[in-house]
């Protein structure tokens, strides 16, 4: 199949792009010394999250319990659920965990400590914890110095859980303005949980896992003396965002919605299409950036970017094609039932409006493959 035959909007995948910013970061990971536990909320998809792993006893980060359940289902066993516990959620964290999944939780209070506790002493499951963090005042954890750490920290191990270490995840990475300012940041998250790490066992309490995490810090850290795993996962795929700081290159983007063409309005420059913000999302990251990129930068069939065309307006099912302001670009001749791909600002929330993958390799528009993904809690 081709994907003009293909009913839209679609979601597609260049598996070529795909392999290619993996082997990128693996290879950049493996020069610091350091794993990688890639986060797979981004993907959803064992058949994507199959290329980022070098066999099946490696680790990833999940962000639901539906995803734990999945990647449970399909093999994978040492999972981190990277977002912060409650109460409950604490059965069905055992019952996977008693189904063989390997599942660490995250938290960052000493009430959810005392919560993990009383389960841990009630269930008899000592579930591994790493201790939240924050390394940037971009959400939540718990800042480096605050003598709630060590509060924390006893509270899991007198409570008869596992303390297994600390994890981060410089957010704040997403707004920095340049190379040298995601470096530093860099710098910042890793020393950030290196010196949390020594508070713990300076104060007596483990700490074998130093976990930071996100895709522009991972790119671009230099040295992560101290830290034992990398949690990224938007670097599978790329997106406007990541291009706009200087991440990746857009034809690193690896991600596209296909749409077809419904009609124009020539008088207001626009080229309407099937593909609104249900297809796109509602993301408008790239507006916060020096280069607002609308809802989407527009391209041919093959994935080539078309001179300054964007989605710069979206309904519900309509999107609206036009040259971004200031371009002295031609409008490109789209008659009705041409198709287009649009580079997303945020993969993720892209991804999670479809149901499946349509898989391709460089500019062929052939399908080699349909893989699904999952969706919800």
């Amino acid at each position: 199949m081709k994907l003009g035959q293909l009913e839209t909007p679609c979601l597609v995948l260049d598996e070529a792009r795909l392999e290619r910013n993996v082997a990128r970061m693996r290879a950049h990971l493996d020069a610091l010394g350091v794993g990688l536990r890639p986060h797979v909320k981004t993907a959803k998809s064992i058949d994507v999250t199959r290329r980022t792993l070098r066999s099946k006893e490696d680790a990833i980060t999940v962000s639901t319990l539906k995803e734990a359940e999945y990647f449970l289902a399909h093999g994978v066993r040492d999972i981190l659920y990277a977002v912060g516990v409650t109460p409950n959620k604490l059965e069905h964290i055992t019952d996977l965990r008693r189904r063989g999944a390997q599942l660490a939780l995250i938290l960052d209070n000493v009430d959810a400590a005392r919560a993990l506790a009383a389960h841990a002493g009630a269930s008899g499951d000592a579930i591994p914890v790493l201790v939240e963090i924050d390394c940037d005042g971009h959400r939540s954890g718990i800042v480096p110095g605050d003598p709630a750490l060590l509060a924390v920290g006893r509270t899991l191990t007198e409570g008869g859980c596992e303390l297994r270490g600390v994890m981060t995840h410089a957010g704040a990475s997403y707004n920095c303005g340049s190379v040298a300012a995601i470096k530093a940041m860099a710098l910042q998250e890793r020393d950030a949980v290196v010196n949390s790490a020594k508070a713990l066992r300076a104060a007596g309490l483990p700490c074998p896992v130093v976990s930071v995490g996100s895709t522009p810090t991972a790119t671009y850290a230099e040295d992560l003396a101290g830290v034992t795993e990398v949690r990224a996962g938007v670097f599978v795929f790329f997106d406007l965002v990541m291009a706009g700081i200087g991440v990746c290159a857009l034809d690193d983007i690896a991600v596209s919605v296909l749409g077809s063409v419904i009609g124009h309005q020539r008088d207001k420059g626009w080229i309407i299409v099937d593909s609104g913000w249900m297809a796109m999302s509602r993301d408008r990251g790239t507006a916060r950036q020096k280069l607002d990129q609308g809802y989407g930068v527009v391209c041919d069939v093959f994935g080539k970017p078309y001179p300054d065309l964007i989605m710069a307006d979206a309904n519900q099912e309509h999107g609206v094609l036009a040259l971004r302001p200031g371009s002295h670009e031609r409008l490109p001749e789209l008659p009705v039932g041409s198709m287009v791909r649009i580079l997303p600002n945020h993969a993720c929330a892209t991804a999670a409006q479809h149901q499946a993958y349509q898989v391709v390799r460089g500019e062929a528009d052939a399908i080699s493959a349909t893989w699904p993904r999952i969706a919800g809690w």
